[in-house]
């Protein structure tokens, strides 16, 4: 799905079949940072430690823009809008003029941060046109909640990223009831973990560990 949610995923047994363990790590599933952590295990836990082998998985097809509701009414108001772009560094608003020129329509994921610029904290406005959302997190104050910034030639608009689209994110079936309350339902979302990514462990390693086991209790 398009977003940007490390997560890490801890898959154990006993008596690992050969053909499901890799001589060492492979990208893009052991990243460098869990390669390090590895590294630093006691001797004892790092000679019991498994590099799954796993396919590689398909390419990502959908982007952010693609899972958006097109009509919605959430709009914030032209000052909001306003106010938003005037927090972003001189950097950021430097592309977001560079994307009014190409007069494409495209949009992007926001998040307000503070930094440290001079010395004093700043909050800022860090803004993606990547095609990716930001990590969707659960809403712990308004710099949590995720904004997206539609640009359109000279017009620029901004809204909250509705519960929904979230869900969408995480690979949510539209007939899977959310909270009716925002909080509540932005909540189970932050908490949760991606649909497709546990679908493809699931038939990718974890149902071929289970049908090993299982051959092992019944030989």
């Amino acid at each position: 799905t398009p977003q940007s949610r490390p997560r890490l995923f801890i898959i154990a047994t006993r008596n690992p079949p050969a053909h499901l363990v890799a001589s060492g790590p492979s990208e893009p599933f052991h990243s460098q940072g869990l390669r390090n952590v590895v590294a630093r295990l006691p001797d004892a836990l790092r000679k019991r430690y498994v590099w799954w082998r796993l396919d590689a998985p398909a390419k990502r097809n959908t982007r952010l823009a693609d899972l958006l509701d097109e009509h919605s009414d959430a709009w914030n108001s032209d000052e909001q809008t306003t106010k938003l772009v005037s927090q972003m560094s001189a950097l950021q608003r430097a592309r977001l003029e560079a994307l009014q020129e190409s007069g494409r329509r495209e949009v992007g994921a926001v998040f307000r941060r503070i930094r440290i610029e001079h010395g004093e904290r700043v909050q800022r406005a860090e803004a993606r046109f990547d095609g990716l959302a930001g990590c969707l997190r659960t809403p712990a104050g308004g710099s949590s909640r995720q904004l997206l910034l539609f640009v359109e030639g000279k017009q620029i608009r901004s809204r909250l990223l509705s519960p929904r689209e979230a869900a969408r994110l995480m690979g949510v079936p539209e007939h899977y009831p959310l909270p009716s309350g925002q909080t509540a339902a932005l909540h189970l979302i932050g908490d949760a973990v991606c649909v497709p990514v546990v679908r493809w462990l699931s038939q990718h390693l974890l149902a071929p560990l289970s049908g090993a086991a299982s051959a092992r209790k019944s030989a």
